[in-house]
């Protein structure tokens, strides 16, 4: 008798807890708010349930549908940095406290978008400075899975000393410059894995219906037998690395260790679609202004690949996001020698995948090329990558005047045994720093390069070698780590570039 009250107090409280109404993860206490367009709050309850939302003198409601869900939306919101809460009421009430109206953008990417604030350059100073009170920061907790997960594990935090030292130093720097430019809350949700590849971070029906998923399934396939004895290794390497890393930073010497990649195998990071369904699946359709990411590393064996993958990828979070094509801006990955690569070349290739996606709407790169560690996969001058980034928002996003990309190539002309190269973004003129023009190359009809030289002439370039007397095509920076010093008036990089397809 007392084992079946005891199962029946137990289905009592399982039954209870299922009719609470529950709120999507991002919605907490501290939280930040997307201004001017319509704002979905969303969550579970029982089906049926009536369900509403107080904030800042709205009420909406709704009822749960059949499986629990519900949604609302609230209409659009003024930036506000006085705090307030956010009721919600059902067969419970939830109330959110110091809740802003700002700005909200989401990070992603792998290690360089993850690389945490106190480990960037002169990262105690800006550590102990970051006392910002209007910025606010989400960490997603690590999260594989095989299906789209409704949860994840993270907390918005106001920025200060104590919360920010393991928070991406870009999204940091990023957000420190739009908050103090526009005066506004500005909030970052920060979901990213170090070492992971693209296909990891795109959902399932778009992944299988790239012409890439073939190749991709193969390898997956190939790789899970004998992935368990790495995993169950790797918790202790990864951890080693990390104390040898902090004691490299702090001794200004080199990390002993190589940086292990994460394990391969069900249930790590590299299963396709994983890092979708546990880290980004969770956090849609949060009212967003935009997206910066910071990936490519893993992908750099395949370019080819890449450059169907990325604008894929994009697409196909602004269609499940709903709001349009949301910005989304994006580094470019640095220069680095990578021993593995014999070609040289790898890199450069990834790059150029990578500067295709500009073709889409509303997308912007930050070209770090010329701030990269050609020994060091991960630099530490996230200062200026966030800048950059911060540049591109501000005049694209926000419509404040300002240069915001380097010199970007348009076209070559012929002349004699030159070429002249056109460029946009160069309206401020070329410059060349320190020495003349680094990493150009010319080449003729037998497809052969050949290290060349460049005259700036305003806004082009007039690039030509003495081997090669009838040029037909010219390349800049075009290897992995190439010594990259053609900027424009503004201080910002001209992009690596190569006029043939070759």
């Amino acid at each position: 008798m007392k084992l079946l009250r005891l199962s029946f107090l137990w289905l009592s409280l399982a039954v209870c807890g299922r009719t609470e109404v529950t709120l999507a993860p991002l919605f907490q206490d501290h939280a930040v708010l997307q201004r001017d367009q319509p704002v979905p709050v969303w969550g579970r309850a029982a089906p049926g349930e009536h369900v509403t939302v107080a904030f800042q003198g709205q009420l909406v409601g709704t009822t749960a549908i059949a499986d629990g869900r519900w949604m609302v939306y609230l209409a659009a919101l003024p930036a506000s940095a006085e705090s307030a809460d956010l009721v919600v009421t059902g067969a419970n009430v939830i109330t959110l406290h110091d809740i802003l109206v700002g700005e909200v953008w989401l990070a992603s990417g792998q290690s360089n978008m993850e690389w945490p604030l106190k480990w960037a350059v002169n990262g105690p100073a800006e550590v102990a400075a970051a006392n910002h009170p209007q910025l606010r920061l989400f960490s997603v907790v690590h999260q594989v899975a095989s299906e789209p997960a409704i949860t994840v594990k993270g907390s918005w935090q106001p920025c200060t000393p104590e919360s920010v030292p393991m928070f991406s130093a870009i999204s940091y720097f990023f957000a420190r410059d739009l908050q103090k430019k526009l005066g506004v809350p500005v909030g970052v949700i920060g979901t990213y894995w170090g070492g992971t590849p693209i296909e990891s971070w795109t959902d399932s029906v778009t992944l299988r219906g790239t012409k890439a998923w073939p190749e991709i399934e193969d390898r997956w396939q190939k790789s899970l037998p004998g992935s368990a004895e790495y995993a169950a290794r790797y918790p202790a390497l990864r951890a080693a690395w990390g104390v040898a890393e902090e004691h490299a930073i702090a001794t200004h010497t080199k990390n002993p260790l190589t940086w292990p990649p994460p394990p391969m195998g069900l249930g790590t990071p590299f299963q396709p679609s994983g890092l979708f369904n546990g880290m980004i699946a969770p956090l849609q359709p949060y009212a967003l202004r935009g997206a910066i990411w910071y990936q490519g590393e893993q992908n750099w064996p395949r370019p080819d690949a890449y450059a169907e993958l990325f604008p894929t990828l994009i697409r196909s979070w602004r269609a499940q996001w709903g709001e349009g094509d949301f910005p989304f801006y994006f580094v470019q990955i640095a220069n680095y020698v990578m021993a593995d690569d014999h070609t040289g070349r790898a890199w450069a290739r990834l790059r150029d995948a990578q500067t295709s996606a500009l073709s889409l709407p509303a997308t912007g790169m930050a070209v770090a090329i010329d701030i990269g560690d050609p020994k060091d996969i991960h630099p530490r001058n996230k200062q200026e990558v966030g800048r950059r980034l911060a540049l591109i928002a501000k005049t694209q996003a926000y419509g404040i005047p300002g240069d915001f990309q380097g010199p970007t190539f348009s076209f070559v002309t012929g002349e004699k045994s030159s070429l002249r190269v056109h460029f946009k973004h160069a309206s401020t003129g070329l410059i060349s720093a320190n020495r003349p023009v680094q990493s150009l190359e010319i080449a003729g009809a037998d497809r052969i390069f050949h290290p060349a030289v460049g005259r700036i002439e305003r806004d082009t370039l007039v690039v030509s070698a003495r081997e090669v007397k009838q040029p037909l095509a010219v390349r800049y920076a075009w290897s992995n780590a190439p010594v990259a010093n053609l900027f424009n008036g503004a201080g910002l990089p001209a992009v690596p570039f190569r006029s043939d397809d070759w």
